[in-house]
């Protein structure tokens, strides 16, 4: 499995991947955190009541979609912990 060979990085360096604080719009489903910055849907770091640089996991259950909505951003890291 190539996520295996991906980083990893804390929640922490996650949390600052908002929209906000930096450039970067990260967030993690399943312990693989995807890169979201180009998405015109997560302008800003946020996405309807979902705030980026979070583990977004327990939240999946209440979105419109399923779990094939991340295949098209790239996975950047895993989560540690």
């Amino acid at each position: 499995m190539e996520d295996q060979h991906l980083p990893f990085f804390t929640r922490q360096q996650l949390s600052l991947r908002n929209g906000q604080d930096r450039e970067e719009v990260w967030v993690a489903y399943r312990a693989i955190i995807y890169d979201v910055s180009r998405s015109k849907l997560w302008r800003d770091g946020k996405h309807y009541e979902h705030w980026a640089g979070q583990d977004l996991t327990d939240e999946l259950a209440d979105a419109p979609h399923n779990a094939n909505v991340f295949d098209k951003f790239k996975a950047i890291g895993r989560l540690k912990g």
